[in-house]
């Protein structure tokens, strides 16, 4: 029986509004594929991104693109050459794991060599707003282990003190979405490590961040826009100390995994990320995040509804997915 490959467009709503410094949106927008072959189907989910100039149009093209070497039934490997980084070649590469493992009865965590897969600390994140809304929405979680806070202002010393003042005992990230002018940069690190923020995100924008190299940083700077692949890393240690890792910029979990094991020999810390999808989104990335020393999968904890069979939240704790799910 030929493997083939189906593509759908879906929707999912988010719970509220998530807004980050270049705007907001009310629905998560994703782009699912399915692979079946002898009987097993793969399914892999990606989140086209505008930022990086995906529309769901561009990607869904991509994957139609793609179609006849995956019917032909490319590997994995190959797929590295075929297709650029980016969110269409991620529901690909991660449906082509789910269905090795559902063909050969061996779970992608075995075939990744993980054993005895944890429970992993997740991040929940707080939407950028004014400093009273968002303390009120850090006090209402403040009980979680991990905030992801959003900011990216040329005036985010409020937002920073009132949510750690709501939030007392949580560890807090920083995002900033490259939105920190360099004329306050120095100024905003300082208050987040006098804040006790373990870790600030992307603050300057990517391809304009030098001065990063140039400044005492007094806690950990991540990219996060500035890196995509393996090939990104080497540019960046001079100015950065940790990189978010997400398979939507990379491509796939199979990138990932390599870059994870390139960054670390680098010596940088890794953050494990993800755009707003559902459970199918963050499954493989829970298997990446296992031993990462910062872990943001709380996609499916914003939305109003998630997809059946979803990964399994408890408190601040994000559990390995069920095979039935993925992998």
């Amino acid at each position: 029986m030929p493997r083939t490959l189906d593509i759908q467009m879906n929707s999912f709503p988010i719970a509220g509004t998530f807004t980050i410094s270049r705007g907001a949106k009310t629905e998560a927008e994703v782009v699912t594929c399915t692979v079946t072959e002898e009987g097993a189907q793969g399914h892999g989910e990606c989140v086209p991104y505008r930022r990086y100039g995906e529309t769901m149009e561009s990607v869904f093209a991509q994957i139609v693109a793609a179609r006849p070497l995956v019917e032909s039934g490319i590997s994995r490997d190959d797929l590295l050459s075929a297709m650029p980084p980016g969110a269409a070649r991620n529901a690909v590469d991660c449906a082509l794991w789910d269905l090795e493992a559902k063909r050969t009865g061996q779970a992608v965590a075995a075939r990744l060599g993980l054993t005895a897969l944890k429970p992993l600390t997740t991040a929940y994140t707080i939407s950028l707003g004014e400093p009273e809304v968002m303390a009120a929405q850090a006090r209402e979680h403040a009980d979680r282990a991990l905030l992801k806070v959003k900011v990216g202002t040329g005036d985010d010393e409020s937002r920073i003190r009132a949510v750690r003042a709501a939030a007392p005992d949580a560890a807090i990230i920083l995002d900033a979405n490259e939105g920190w002018p360099e004329a306050v940069l120095e100024r905003h690190l300082q208050i987040a490590a006098e804040a006790g923020v373990a870790l600030v995100e992307q603050p300057l924008p990517a391809g304009r961040d030098a001065l990063l190299a140039e400044i005492r940083r007094p806690l950990l700077v991540c990219a996060d826009e500035s890196v995509h692949h393996t090939g990104d890393l080497a540019s960046l240690a001079d100015r950065y100390d940790a990189i978010n890792i997400k398979l939507d910029k990379t491509g796939g979990l199979t990138e990932a995994w390599a870059m994870k094991a390139e960054a670390e020999r680098l010596g940088f810390s890794i953050m494990i990320g993800c755009m707003v999808g559902t459970s199918l989104a963050m499954a493989p990335a829970v298997l990446l995040a296992q031993n990462a020393d910062f872990v943001d999968l709380d996609g499916p904890l914003l939305l109003a509804r998630d997809r059946e069979p979803g990964l399994r939240y408890a408190a601040s704790l994000v559990f390995p997915p069920d095979s039935a799910l993925w992998g």
